[in-house]
């Protein structure tokens, strides 16, 4: 760049002779020249300024980059675990479901046993309590059907030969219509005492 400024000068000076405009205007043109050797020296720290400047703005640029690509690393990190995160807790929530409905399924079984269980000890326990209150029966049946066979026995005891030939006696047989009476009599003693089904 000076030396674009310096031609610019030497053309300048080449075209007007320095004859033509006397010392005055030499003077002049060293003037002009130490002004633009000024002029060209300022723009030149200037320009040395803005590539100093560029040259910063392009390093921050640069740091800035690669803040932004490792915050794009972090973001995008996050959000696959994120996403991790989210199927992990669907597929144990569909775990826990799962094993809710089995335990739903083992209650519901359970329960029906249970219901199945208590009406059969429902229904026992009522047979229970017939057969019970029947054998209860049969045991005062038992308790009478025994009072008769003794009362059987001890009559049966306290017949002597008289009354064995008074009951064989042909001619009225009074005393075989009694004996006859008398077992009917025990006879329907032993039937009351049958148990009904």
């Amino acid at each position: 760049m000076r030396q674009r400024i310096l031609c610019a000068v030497f053309a300048f000076t080449a075209l007007f002779p320095a004859f033509a405009y006397g010392e005055t205007e030499t003077d002049r043109l060293r003037e002009a020249l130490r002004s633009a050797t000024g002029q060209m020296r300022a723009l030149e720290d200037q320009r040395t300024a803005l590539q100093a400047r560029i040259s910063e703005a392009d390093r921050e640029r640069a740091n800035l980059k690669l803040q932004v690509d490792a915050q794009k690393a972090r973001a995008a990190q996050a959000e696959k675990d994120y996403r991790q995160a989210v199927e992990d807790f669907n597929a144990r929530l569909e775990e826990r479901n799962q094993t809710i409905e089995k335990w739903k399924d083992a209650y519901a079984e359970a329960a029906s046993v249970a219901r199945t269980k208590d009406a059969e000890r429902a229904k026992f326990e009522s047979e229970s309590k017939t057969y019970m209150a029947s054998s209860k029966a049969c045991t005062a049946k038992n308790i009478q059907l025994a009072k008769v066979g003794r009362e059987l026995m001890a009559r049966y005891e306290g017949v002597t030969i008289g009354d064995l030939m008074a009951a064989k006696e042909p001619v009225l047989a009074l005393r075989r219509v009694e004996i006859q009476n008398l077992l009917q009599d025990y006879k329907d003693k032993i039937i009351e005492q049958k148990v009904q089904p």
